[in-house]
C-alpha cells in the first residue's frame, strides 16, 4: 500500500486545479438551455480561479472543447478527455505528497453515488487526472467520493454517518472499519462524525455542503437564513457535534428554502465554495444570505478576494463549485 500520504488543507499553496466543462446535454444533467447556463457558471469560477492559479478545464467532445475555449480563453488550458459527470471532487483524484516528496494521486472504487448516477468513464477519468498531474496514482478498493471528506492538513477529518456508512457505498461497513480505511488513505489520526446532509442532496450527506476546514482547529457551518429553512436542524446538530469535539465554529447563513424550476426543494448551500491562491469562489443563490456570506468569507480568508458567483444552473446537475473542482497542493518545501 505504500507509507503515509500528506494531504495539505485546502487553503494552502495550490500548484493548479482541475475542473470539468458541463459537456452532456440528457435530462439527467443539463438538458436544452441549462447546458449553456451552467457552462457561463462554469466560466465566471474559471476565470476568478485562473488570477491566482494555473487551471485546467476538462472537456468531453469537440463542441464543448471549442465552447470552453470561446468562453474561457487564455484564463485556463483546456483538456480534452472522455469523462461522464462534471463532479471532479468525487470521480477525480485526491492528491498529496508520500515521504519522498512525490505527488501522490489517491484513487478510490466509485458506484455512482450509491448506485444513483452511473455514466460510462466516470470510472477512468480519476486516472486520466493523475497521468496528466504525473503524479504516481495510489488505488484503494473501497468506494469513497472526495466531496464525502473533509480534512484540515493535520489529520482530523470531517465526514458524515449518513454518506460514508451508507449500505449503498461499503456495505457492512462499521464506523471502526471506515475509520480504519481513512486512516490508510488520507492518513487519518481522528475521524468526527456528523450525522445527515441537506434534504433532497443525492449525495446522501457529503460534508462539503455542511462544514468546511478554514483554518486549523475551525470550522465553518451554516445556520438557517429564515425560519423556513428546512435545513435548520441540521445546521444546529452540526455545530453542536464541531463544539463539542473542540473545534472553534463559525457560522454564516444558508441560503434558506430554495426551490428549482419544478418547485422541488434543492440542497442549496454557501458551504460548497472553492479556495485558490487569490480568490474564494461562493456559490450563490440569489437569495439575500449571500452578502452576510461573503463578508463571513471576507474575515475568514482576508487576504484573498470573494467572489460570488451564481451556481443555481449548477446545483441542477447535481453540485457546485467545490464539487466541481479538485485542487492540486503545491509541494512541500525542502
Amino acid at each position: 500500500m505504500g507509507g503515509a500520504i500528506h494531504i495539505p488543507a485546502e487553503w494552502e499553496r495550490q500548484e493548479a486545479v482541475y475542473t470539468a466543462w458541463p459537456s452532456h446535454d440528457d435530462d439527467d444533467r443539463w438538458p436544452g438551455e441549462r447546458l449553456a447556463q451552467a457552462r457561463a457558471e462554469v466560466a465566471q469560477m474559471v476565470r476568478a480561479l485562473s488570477k491566482g492559479q494555473k487551471v485546467f478545464v476538462l472537456a468531453c467532445g469537440d463542441e464543448s472543447l471549442a465552447d470552453a475555449r470561446s468562453q474561457v480563453g487564455d484564463a485556463a488550458e483546456i483538456v480534452s478527455t472522455l469523462f461522464g459527470d462534471t463532479w471532479l471532487r468525487d470521480t477525480g483524484p485526491v492528491f498529496g505528497f508520500d515521504a519522498t516528496g512525490q505527488l501522490t494521486a489517491l484513487r478510490f472504487s466509485l458506484n455512482g453515488w450509491g448506485g444513483k448516477f452511473i455514466y460510462e468513464h466516470d470510472d477512468i477519468v480519476g486516472d486520466f487526472i493523475a497521468n496528466h498531474a504525473g503524479a504516481a496514482a495510489r488505488q484503494f478498493d473501497f468506494i469513497l467520493e472526495g466531496g464525502a471528506v473533509e480534512h484540515d492538513g493535520a489529520g482530523t477529518i470531517l465526514t458524515t454517518r449518513q454518506c460514508v456508512l451508507n449500505s449503498n457505498r461499503n456495505p457492512g461497513w462499521t464506523q471502526q472499519d471506515a475509520e480504519e480505511a481513512l486512516r490508510v488513505s488520507y492518513g487519518a489520526t481522528r475521524v468526527i462524525w456528523l450525522g445527515d446532509g441537506l434534504l433532497n442532496d443525492h449525495t446522501d450527506g457529503h460534508v462539503d455542503n455542511l462544514a468546511r476546514f478554514v483554518a486549523p482547529g475551525t470550522v465553518l457551518c451554516q445556520s438557517a437564513y429564515k425560519a423556513d429553512d428546512p435545513n435548520k436542524t441540521v445546521y444546529d446538530e452540526i455545530a453542536k457535534a464541531l463544539e463539542d469535539a473542540g473545534l472553534k465554529v463559525v457560522r454564516m447563513p444558508s441560503p434558506g428554502l430554495v426551490h428549482d424550476e419544478g418547485g422541488a426543494i434543492v440542497p442549496a448551500s454557501h458551504m460548497n465554495f472553492v479556495i485558490g491562491n487569490d480568490a474564494v469562489v461562493l456559490p450563490v443563490y440569489g437569495t439575500g444570505s449571500e452578502n452576510i456570506a461573503s463578508c463571513v468569507l471576507r474575515s475568514l480568508f482576508p487576504t484573498r478576494t470573494i467572489v460570488p458567483v451564481s451556481s443555481h444552473t449548477l446545483l441542477t446537475g447535481g453540485g457546485s463549485f467545490h464539487c466541481i473542482t479538485q485542487q492540486i497542493p503545491s509541494a512541500p518545501k525542502s
